[in-house]
């Protein structure tokens, strides 16, 4: 797409609805960013395409630009890593690659409500379904159960008491290398931005994963501070990866992360554009 939204237009490509862990669905999002006058977002699911065609049916009507996206969970060594995937051009490829994903995400659900069953906390995986709404399921999921059946007070007092790693109930994902979650995003034909880095976005592990294929890095997001985006950005103009940025959202009416709120430049979209047409990446037959 052309730069016809305008240079002092702004966008937010990080976003969640109902297909993962948000709590509005995918055409209610694109009508909140419709009301905060976004001209793009990117809907990304935490393992999860779900969304993408209702939020493009609703962007086509509202005059939203909708990116397709999706957030995998992966792995640098020991440490969990957030992957974007934005620019998916094949929906159904990814699709397939992340069926493995979601049955994962559900049996680890499973093993969780058996753990709280098993200490006494008479919470239910149906309620946990429900809560995910045929997203794929999560841990949030599972505290809002624990949360609606009078288990927790809120989100933090769950993972605090029986969610967090060392709690009761505590389960580790089946791990994803980052190799892989960038190979399923270019199957598709997207782009592989790294999520959130802050302090830990170095030159050096940029540069090693780079190595890999990767192609962009958040640089703007709520959990960064001042310097956090300004080193980004300096490294990704260095490295030549592409710019990024986003709210994160994930449905909330106020608090700490509100959609649009980190005014991404509508002129990050187009040298996303740029590069996604520069690379040529056809998907994967």
């Amino acid at each position: 797409m052309t730069d016809q939204a305008g240079p002092a237009a702004f966008v937010d490509l990080h976003m969640h609805s109902t297909a993962s862990d948000g709590s509005r669905a995918p055409a209610d999002v694109v009508r909140a960013a419709k009301a905060a006058g976004l001209a793009a977002i990117a809907l990304t699911d935490h393992d999860s395409v779900a969304g993408l065609a209702e939020a493009q049916i609703a962007g086509a009507a509202l005059g939203v630009r909708i990116v397709n996206g999706v957030e995998l969970s992966a792995v640098e060594g020991e440490a969990e890593t957030h992957l974007l995937g934005l620019h998916l051009r094949d929906v159904l490829v990814i699709e397939r690659e992340l069926g493995a994903l979601r049955d994962m995400r559900e049996r680890r659900g499973q093993q969780i409500v058996e753990k709280l069953v098993a200490i006494g906390v008479l919470v239910t995986f149906d309620d946990v379904l429900a809560q995910a709404g045929g997203g794929a399921v999560g841990r949030p999921h599972v505290a809002r159960a624990l949360i609606a059946d009078g288990w927790a007070t809120d989100v933090r007092d769950a993972f605090d008491r029986y969610l967090g790693a060392g709690k009761p109930a505590y389960v580790a994902k089946d791990q994803l290398g980052m190799a892989d979650a960038i190979a399923i995003i270019h199957s598709a034909g997207g782009l592989a931005v790294l999520a959130h880095p802050g302090g830990a976005g170095t030159r050096e592990r940029l540069t090693a994963l780079i190595a890999l294929g990767l192609d962009g890095v958040e640089v703007k997001h709520p959990g960064h501070s001042p310097s956090d985006t300004a080193k980004l950005n300096t490294l990704a103009t260095q490295l030549g990866l592409v710019l990024s940025g986003g709210s994160d959202w994930h449905g909330a009416a106020d608090g700490p992360r509100t959609i649009g709120m980190m005014q991404v430049p509508w002129q990050w979209l187009v040298l996303q554009d740029a590069r996604f047409a520069a690379l040529g990446r056809a998907p994967a037959a």
